[in-house]
């Protein structure tokens, strides 16, 4: 079986708010956590892509300084086991992980406000190995329209396709998850290289903002490129996003506040035990919430839906474009049966039974992601990774 290669995981900012960064520990269960080694060893995970995601809402500036501590992370994280994690930048360096049971260790901005509008620093970071950047977080840009705001430049305007035409030039994946529909199609009409999704739905089963619709995962076949599915439970079930919606008005009108900000790092010399208090208080478990929640249980979602939007997105545009993308540490929203890194098998089993072939679910786990990377390497025309594992 091929070993899952997954597209998002929001362990870094995990590893920022909570441990200032220290990353000790992941060799043993931590609960606290979707991931560890040990449960991605049990969820037969041998490549992740992890997210160096920080706020659209930060200044340019403070977007590029934060990703920079985030890649960090990344970097002193595969550094600290490197019997288990491997740094790679390329198609090979995947594999010759793969080959030496390592968990090829990728890295994918999410959202171009980490850029500051400058090619000079998407090409830094390329030096540095990143492999993919999502066009927007959950912010418009100056040149990109985001899915869950009123679009403002058609998509991509000028700068917004001279970025595509860049990332692609120097062999960094232009990923369009969190992106508008328009925005899709106008990355799609500018791309000379496949482009991926690292973690969306599919808007046919679901019509979420974030979920791709099936005239763009036409064009994705069309394009060569891959969805990588999301086990986001808002974005799977309607029922779902519509209890998460109700949910957040509720702890509105109860005064409960429920966002817990952006934690800073911790300053040079200054202990970081003494300065995280990032998460914060759980609003769902907040006294005067108990009876809403207890009238309004949480629907359950299940590994059979997310399952759905799979095969769907394999109807639609072909099992040689579908992939995975759990998201990981980046939301508390999963479903009921897989709710960490360890439960990719499930998900896999109930494809099986119903009618998946190994070859096929092979494809899907990481074989197509695999191939996307490559295609993106040869059509390269100024590769900017690394040669050699940077440290």
């Amino acid at each position: 079986m091929m070993p899952i290669i997954d597209g998002h995981n929001d362990l870094p900012m995990q590893l920022r708010g909570r441990y200032g960064y220290d990353v000790s520990g992941l060799d043993e269960p931590r609960p606290e956590l979707h991931t560890d080694i040990p449960r991605l060893r049990a969820g037969g995970v041998g490549g992740q892509f992890w997210s160096v995601y920080v706020p659209g809402d930060l200044d340019e500036p403070s977007a590029v300084v934060a990703t920079m501590e985030q890649i960090d992370a990344v970097y002193r994280m595969a550094a600290a086991y490197p019997d288990d994690f491997a740094i790679a930048y390329s198609a090979d360096d995947v594999t010759r992980a793969l080959e030496a049971g390592r968990i090829a260790s990728l890295i994918g901005i999410e959202g171009g406000h980490s850029l500051a509008t400058s090619l000079g620093v998407l090409r830094s970071f390329a030096r540095l190995g990143v492999r993919y950047v999502t066009l927007t977080h959950n912010e418009n840009l100056s040149w990109a329209d985001s899915a869950v705001r009123e679009p403002r430049v058609g998509g991509l305007n000028d700068e917004g396709r001279a970025v595509v035409r860049e990332m692609q030039r120097i062999g960094v994946l232009v990923d369009l998850s969190h992106v508008a529909p328009v925005t899709m199609h106008a990355a799609l009409d500018t791309a000379f290289a496949p482009v991926i999704f690292s973690h969306s739905g599919v808007r046919a089963l679901h019509d979420h903002p974030r979920n791709v619709p099936d005239d763009v995962l036409t064009r994705l076949r069309d394009n060569g490129g891959v969805i990588q599915l999301t086990f986001v439970a808002p974005f799977v079930s309607a029922e779902a996003r519509a209890w998460s919606v109700a949910a957040e008005e509720e702890l509105e009108r109860l005064g409960v506040p429920t966002s817990e900000g952006w934690p800073r790092a911790p300053r040079p010399g200054e202990d970081p035990s003494t300065v995280q208090t990032w998460p914060g208080a759980d609003p769902l478990a907040a006294p005067s919430f108990a009876a809403w929640l207890e009238a309004n249980p949480r629907p359950p979602v299940t590994a059979a839906q997310v399952a759905d939007h799979v095969d769907h997105a394999r109807d639609v545009a072909g099992v040689d474009h579908v992939g995975l993308g759990g998201d990981f540490d980046g939301t508390t929203d999963l479903p009921d049966d897989m709710r960490d890194v360890a439960s990719y098998p499930r998900l896999l089993a109930e494809l099986s039974a119903r009618g998946w072939s190994e070859a096929d679910l092979d494809k899907l786990a990481g074989a197509n992601i695999l191939r996307v990377l490559r295609e993106s390497e040869r059509l390269a025309q100024e590769p900017l990774w690394p040669l050699s594992p940077a440290r």
